[in-house]
C-alpha cells in the first residue's frame, strides 16, 4: 500500500496518532536545534561546560555538536543547510568547547561522557578534511584519550556468561556504547585492535544475547528494560552500517517488531514489561534501526512526529542527527497504532492488546526476587490501561521496596511479600487470563473485551493453605494534579499534595476523575498520593508529577476445613467508562 493513501485513510476516520515525513523532520529538528545552540553561545561567548549543562535539558550539551554536523555533510533533497558555513562554523565551535574542557579535566568526569565522544567522534569522522592540521589534531587527541581507557575493560568482559548487569558489573547498554566507540574509532583511527574488539562484542550482542522477543534484557533475560533497550539498539545498529553481518539484520527485524508492539498511541514505551524505569519519553535513540522496513520507516516517523523543535534536549538533538545521518529511505507501511486493533503475545508471560481506544498490556514476568541493586524494580504489578484520548489510567509500573503499591501483597508471620512466585498468560478473543500465584493464594484476572466507551475485568482470587494475616489486591491510578476526584459517596477534592485517605464509605462504588468513571469493589479505598521508588535518588520520588494513587481492596480469605484450595474464594469486580 502506498504511504499517501493509507495516511489519507487514516486522517479520514480521525486519527490522531503523529505522521510527518521523514528525513525532512528530521532535519528540520535539527535545524531548529541548532539555531537554539548557536543563539546560547553568542549571547554568552565564555561559557562554559558546566555552565551549559545546568540548563535544563542540556545536561548532555556535547550531543549537540552532530546536529550541525550533520546538516552541514548530508547531501539530501530536504536538507538545505547542506554545505551551508554557519553550520560548519558552529560545528567547530562546540567542538573547540569540548576540547578545551577536556584540558582541563571537566569533560570526562561528567556522568556518561563515553555519550557524548560518540557523537564528537562521528562529527570529526564527518569533517576530519574541513578541520584543519592543528584542529583535527586537537579533537583527535581528546576523542583518543576518553575511547582508549575503555579497551582493557571491554577485552576482559568479552568471555563473561551474559551481557547482563549481574555479570558484567555495568549496564548491557554501556556494554554496547563502549564496543561501538572502540569500532568506530578503530575505524576512523586505523586501530584494527579496537575494531575486532567492537565487532566481536557487538555481533554476540546481535547473534547471543539479544532474546527471540527482541530485546536485551539489562538485568536478566526474563524481560525487558525497554527504554535502555534504545540504546542498546542504537549500538547494533551502527556496527550494522558498517558491517556485513547477518546477525545484525535479523536483530533489527526483531527489535523493531518488539518496540512498534510496546509503545503507547502517546509515543511513550509501555512501563508495564520494564524492569527500570517507571516512564519514559518519546526515544530519539535508534529510531534509524528501524528504518530497513517498510514498517519501521512508519514507526520511526511516527516517533519524530511527536518532537517540538523549540524544546528539543540536547540529548534528543544528537540522536536524531544519528537517526537523520543513518536514514535508510524507502516505502512506508501501516504499524499496529494504525489499526484499529492488534495483540501481541511475547515467549516469556507478557502481552498487549489494543482494542479500539483502549490499549491493556499484561506482565506476568518473574524475575529475580528482590535485587539489591537499586536501578532494578520489582517485578511488582502486572496490568496497565490506557486510553488513546485520555492516556494512561492504571498504571502497570513497577517500584521497589513499595508492597503498597504492588498488585497483590500478602502479610505471613509478620513479613509482607509482593512478588508472584509463578504465572501464566492465555490471550484469546474471548478474554484475555493472567494467573498469578502467591504463598497463600493465586489470582486469576479476567480482561473482557472492551466496547468503544467501556471495559471490564475482574480478579477471582483462590486461597490455598492457612489465609495471610493481612492481605490485598491494589491498582496505580493515574490522577493529574490540580482536577477533581469525584466519588459516588459525594465527595469532590480537588488534588494537590495533600494526602487523602478514602475509606470505602467515602467512596461509594465509584470514582471520576479526568473523563473516566471506575466502577469499584464496595470494599475499595484510596490513598493519594504515593510516592513511588526513584531508582537514580534510591528513594521515593518527591513530586505530584510521578506521584499515583493506590486503589486497594483487602482479600477476603478465610479456612476451609479439609480444603487446601479454596477455588474462587474471592471475586473483586471494575468496570472503566470513558465520558
Amino acid at each position: 500500500m502506498r504511504t499517501g493513501n493509507w495516511l489519507v485513510t487514516l486522517l479520514a476516520i480521525g486519527s490522531t496518532l503523529k505522521a510527518v515525513e521523514l528525513p525532512q523532520r528530521y532535519f528540520e529538528l535539527l535545524e531548529a536545534g541548532s539555531r537554539q545552540v548557536n543563539a546560547r553561545l553568542e549571547a554568552d561567548p565564555t561559557v562554559d561546560l558546566d555552565s551549559l549543562e545546568k540548563t535544563p535539558g542540556w545536561k548532555h550539551f556535547g550531543y549537540s555538536i552532530l546536529a550541525p554536523a550533520v546538516l552541514y555533510s548530508k547531501r539530501d533533497a530536504a536538507n538545505p543547510r547542506y554545505h551551508d558555513s554557519k553550520m560548519l562554523a558552529l560545528t567547530l565551535r562546540i567542538g573547540d568547547l569540548l576540547a578545551s574542557e577536556n584540558e582541563k579535566g571537566k569533560f570526562t568526569p561528567r556522568l556518561d561522557s563515553d555519550w557524548d565522544i560518540y557523537t564528537w567522534l562521528e562529527a570529526y569522522r564527518l569533517l576530519e578534511s574541513e578541520l584543519g592540521a592543528e584542529r583535527r589534531e586537537r579533537w583527535k587527541r581528546a576523542i583518543l584519550e576518553n575511547i582508549a581507557p575503555l579497551a582493557p575493560d571491554a577485552a576482559e568482559r568479552i568471555d563473561f556468561p551474559w551481557y547482563n548487569s549481574p555479570y558484567i558489573g555495568t549496564s548491557p547498554n554501556h556494554y554496547a556504547q563502549w564496543a561501538q566507540l572502540l569500532f568506530l574509532g578503530g575505524r576512523v583511527f586505523d586501530k584494527p585492535e579496537w575494531v575486532k574488539l567492537g565487532s566481536q562484542i557487538l555481533h554476540r550482542f546481535a547473534s547471543t544475547e539479544q532474546t527471540p522477543d527482541g530485546y536485551w534484557g539489562e538485568h536478566s533475560r526474563a524481560g525487558p528494560t525497554t527504554g535502555y533497550d534504545h540504546l542498546t539498539l542504537s549500538a547494533v545498529a551502527l556496527y550494522g552500517e558498517y558491517s556485513d553481518d547477518p546477525a545484525v539484520i535479523e536483530a533489527l527485524r526483531r527489535s523493531t517488531g518488539f518496540h512498534m508492539y510496546f509503545t503507547y498511541p502517546d509515543g511513550t514505551p509501555v512501563e508495564t514489561i520494564n524492569d527500570r524505569n517507571r516512564y519514559w519519553s518519546v526515544s530519539a535513540w535508534a529510531q534509524f534501526a528501524f528504518t530497513r522496513s517498510a514498517e519501521g520507516r512508519r514507526y520511526a516517523a511516527f516517533l519524530a512526529g511527536f518532537f517540538d523543535p523549540e524544546k528539543l534536549p540536547m540529548d534528543a538533538l544528537g540522536r536524531l542527527a544519528q537517526d537523520a545521518l543513518y536514514y535508510h529511505a524507502g516505502s512506508s507501511a501501516p504499524i499496529p497504532q494504525d489499526q484499529e486493533r492488534y495483540v501481541h503475545r511475547m515467549s516469556v508471560p507478557a502481552g498487549i492488546r489494543k482494542t479500539g481506544p483502549w490499549v491493556v498490556c499484561l506482565s506476568g514476568i518473574v524475575d529475580t526476587q528482590a535485587s539489591t541493586n537499586q536501578f532494578y524494580l520489582d517485578r511488582q504489578a502486572n496490568m496497565s490501561v490506557f486510553h488513546s484520548k485520555l492516556g494512561l489510567i492504571i498504571s502497570g509500573a513497577n517500584s521497589k521496596r513499595q508492597p503498597e503499591l504492588a498488585t497483590f501483597h500478602e502479610k505471613i508471620a509478620g513479613v509482607t511479600y509482593h512478588l508472584p512466585l509463578s504465572s501464566r498468560l492465555e490471550m484469546t478473543d474471548v478474554r484475555d487470563r493472567l494467573s498469578l500465584a502467591y504463598n497463600s493464594f493465586f489470582n486469576d484476572l479476567y480482561v473482557e473485551p472492551p466496547s468503544e466507551r467501556e471495559m471490564k475485568f475482574r480478579f477471582v482470587i483462590s486461597g490455598r493453605g492457612r489465609p495471610p494475616e493481612d492481605s490485598a489486591a491494589t491498582l496505580q491510578l493515574v490522577l493529574k494534579p490540580g482536577e477533581v476526584l469525584e466519588t459516588a459517596a459525594g465527595k469532590n477534592i480537588t488534588l494537590g499534595s495533600e494526602p487523602v485517605e478514602l475509606t470505602s464509605e467515602a467512596i461509594g462504588g465509584w470514582i471520576r476523575h479526568h473523563g473516566w468513571t471506575l466502577n469499584v469493589d464496595p470494599a475499595a479505598r484510596l490513598v493519594w498520593p504515593v510516592y513511588p521508588f526513584n531508582p537514580y535518588a534510591n528513594a521515593p520520588e518527591t513530586t505530584l508529577e510521578h506521584a499515583v494513587a493506590a486503589l486497594s481492596v483487602p482479600l477476603r480469605l478465610k479456612s476451609k476445613p479439609a480444603h487446601y484450595v479454596r477455588p474462587d474464594e474471592q471475586q473483586i469486580v471494575f468496570s472503566l467508562v470513558i465520558k
